[in-house]
Formats: structure tokens, C-alpha cells, sequence
């Protein structure tokens, strides 16, 4: 679905690496093969024909995080975080 995205984190030489590999139009979605030591993300269309895939050791991998579309919101944009009442007695927040 449309905004399904998957986020990868990596062990480098420098330290880590995010990739992010999402589902760019509607009716694509995102699926995650693990074959033989080799993390597969790869976009596919309603018919199951892939459209871009990225490949990564196993090894290597250090995170693989799943973020669904949600209905009716964009995907872009996060959740506004809720706000913090004021306190009755005038001090701010912590």
C-alpha cells in the first residue's frame, strides 16, 4: 500500500547506515525476504512484478523496522506530539 515503508539500519566501517525503502505509488507495497544469510526489501507492484529492491548481509544488519501505511493520513508526516498542559501553579512544564 501506498506509504508501507521499511527502514534498515546497517553496521558500516564508520559506524552505522539507514536506508529507507517505501512503497512510492499507489497499489505497491513493500515485502522483506531473509534467504540464506541475505536481507531482501523489495517494492512490488498489485501483479507481484518488482520495481526496486535493495540487498543486504545479514551480518551486517543491525535494525529492520516496519512502518505501515496509516488510513487517511499522509505518510510523510509523523503524529504531532501531544502538548503539555501548563501547570495550575504557573510553572512550565518538564
Amino acid at each position: 500500500m501506498k506509504g508501507d515503508r521499511v527502514e534498515v539500519v546497517v553496521s558500516a566501517d564508520d559506524g552505522s547506515r539507514t536506508y529507507e525503502i517505501a512503497a512510492t505509488r499507489a497499489g505497491r507495497r513493500v515485502e522483506i525476504n531473509m534467504p540464506r544469510g541475505v536481507v531482501e526489501v523489495v517494492e512490488v507492484t498489485r501483479s507481484g512484478q518488482p520495481v526496486r529492491s535493495a540487498r543486504f548481509m545479514a551480518s551486517r544488519v543491525i535494525a529492520l523496522v516496519e512502518h505501515p501505511a496509516r488510513d487517511g493520513a499522509p505518510a510523510e508526516a509523523p503524529a504531532p506530539a501531544p502538548a503539555a498542559a501548563p501547570d495550575p501553579a504557573g510553572r512550565a512544564p518538564y
